[in-house]
């Protein structure tokens, strides 16, 4: 392939090969695994949230949002719009699907841009295989439209510094922030991509006018957040094993395609250097791949904020590492005049290690489609629900948060008296509802013989202890006056039957299940 720069050797390239295979085809491949059992059959707590707000009235949902999950306020009413025409499970993921599939093309438009067609396909290629993409291409959530979103902003990015036009740009990136505020940091690459560009005053200059503004219209999203920080009380801080696994997850888990991606990654460190002003694949994808993560690591050493799908959208840097260093690889290989065929086929042979990437990674691909691999299946406690708790009977969530069953699938918990509710969610402007106070659920307890729980099962077994006085309530009641007599669910979420202890030793043949043990103090 000749020298010069991305934009002039894919001047001379047809509008059919650049467009049909680097753009089109990782698209229709993530497109492809993105719709792959897609109807899994379940949601997790995360996707239930996003199922139950979604459907609620925009008052009711701007209401919400001044109390908790401002961060998802944009993608909420996004998806009012979507689940208004058709509100199911399948219709809850086909955003994130289509989204997925515009980012496997951006990354692909991104490697023909700064390297050529041919690395432009192998980018998009690995992108639309990578399982970490595939996984959050089937979530209910925003990060895959966040991820196309990013992607967008830096092919804007980089004709930016090529045009000097930085409008779209600043556009695009201030909207992916507000889809969520961690895509902030996808400054911090662009600046860092700049630094080793060695780009020209006026570059920066342009960059600093649009970062400035993206920054100013993110002030009122930053402030609010801010007030509902409690929300991540249940981050951890990351450690060295967090970072290695996300380095895994952004080349390939498996053990052969993660070397070999790592190796071809460092051999794409190789465009670093260059003359000055100039953009390449690793000059966008290291910064794109390691700054945000990293600067959400070192971030929450003060304040725990990382988990790994909040930078889901810095997974576009890595394969653009890899397919420039598998380029490299080949310009090497040709130079040393060993046998190989002529440009076109390596191109198709790269291709064809990302089919095999695929084919190793399929077992990984095929196990996430499996609802018991989310957190939790509420669609199995909605089944076990539905088949035995009848209506009328009293119905106590432990936490408020395990009420998300009820709320993602209403059907199965028709006509049961929930014990704690005082208020639901939509007129009460919370996720969860309102519940009444510590006295109050005594009161109410006090005067049943037997309650259904739905509660957390780490909960149950003492792993972790609830906050607020009235969480502390309910197990104090249930360990102090109840025993289980009946357990109907397995996995993270359980169905029990509690009854009095007075009332259970009157029960002819009805053994109880051994009380779970006092929860530990934090």
């Amino acid at each position: 392939m000749p020298g010069g720069t991305g934009a002039e050797r894919t001047g001379r390239v047809p509008w059919h090969v650049r467009w049909g295979a680097p753009v089109c085809l990782p698209a229709l491949v993530m497109l492809g695994l993105g719709l792959w059992g897609v109807d899994r059959g379940g949601m997790w707590r995360d996707e239930a949230v996003t199922f139950q707000v979604a459907r609620r009235s925009v008052p009711q949902i701007w209401r919400l949002l001044h109390g908790v999950d401002a961060v998802h306020g944009l993608y909420y009413l996004l998806m009012h719009a979507v689940l208004a025409v058709h509100p199911d499970e399948v219709a809850l993921r086909l955003p994130s699907v289509a989204a997925a599939a515009v980012t496997a093309a951006l990354v692909g438009e991104l490697g023909v841009r700064l390297a050529g067609p041919r690395v432009g396909l192998w980018a998009g290629l690995l992108y639309a295989v990578s399982p970490m993409a595939g996984h959050y291409a089937q979530e209910g959530r925003s990060y895959a439209l966040v991820a196309a979103a990013a992607t967008g902003a830096t092919l804007l990015f980089v004709r930016g510094v090529r045009t000097g036009s930085w409008r779209a740009y600043g556009t695009v990136l201030a909207v992916t922030c507000w889809l969520h505020e961690f895509a902030v940091l996808l400054l911090l690459a662009h600046a860092a991509s700049l630094a080793l560009a060695r780009a020209g005053g006026r570059v920066w200059r342009g960059w600093g006018s649009a970062a400035g503004l993206v920054v100013l219209t993110l002030l009122p999203m930053i402030l609010v957040s801010h007030a509902q920080s409690a929300q991540l009380s249940w981050v951890r801080p990351p450690t060295w094993a967090t970072a290695e696994s996300l380095l895994r997850w952004f080349l390939g888990p498996g053990e052969g395609v993660y070397w070999t991606c790592l190796v071809l990654a460092l051999l794409g460190l190789a465009g670093l250097a260059g003359p000055p002003g100039r953009l390449t694949c690793a000059r966008i994808g290291l910064p794109l791949a390691v700054v945000p993560p990293a600067a959400l690591m070192l971030a929450s050493r003060l304040s725990p904020l990382y988990v790994d799908r909040y930078v889901l959208y810095a997974l576009s840097g890595a394969p653009l590492l890899v397919a420039a260093g598998a380029d490299r690889l080949a310009r090497l290989t040709a130079r040393l005049r060993l046998r190989v065929p002529r440009p076109p086929v390596p191109a198709l042979t790269g291709a064809a290690l990302a089919v095999l990437a695929l084919c190793l990674q399929l077992p990984l691909l095929s196990d996430d489609r499996d609802p018991a691999h989310r957190p939790d299946d509420l669609a199995a406690v909605a089944r076990v629900a539905a088949r035995e708790v009848e209506p009328g009977q009293p119905v106590l969530f432990l936490p408020a948060q395990a009420r998300n069953a009820a709320l993602a699938y209403p059907g199965a918990f028709a006509g049961v008296r929930d014990v704690a509710l005082d208020e639901p969610g939509p007129e009460s402007g919370t996720l969860y509802g309102r519940e009444a106070g510590a006295a109050e659920l005594r009161r109410r307890l006090s005067g049943l013989d037997r309650v259904w729980v739905v509660a957390d099962r780490d909960l149950l077994a003492g792993r972790w202890s609830p906050t607020g006085s009235a969480e502390r309530a309910k197990m104090a009641v249930l360990g102090q006056e109840f025993m289980p007599a009946e357990e109907s669910a397995d996995g993270d979420a359980s169905v029990r039957l509690y009854v009095r202890r007075v009332a259970l030793s009157a029960l002819p043949g009805l053994a109880p299940v051994p009380a779970p043990p006092r929860p530990a103090r934090w």
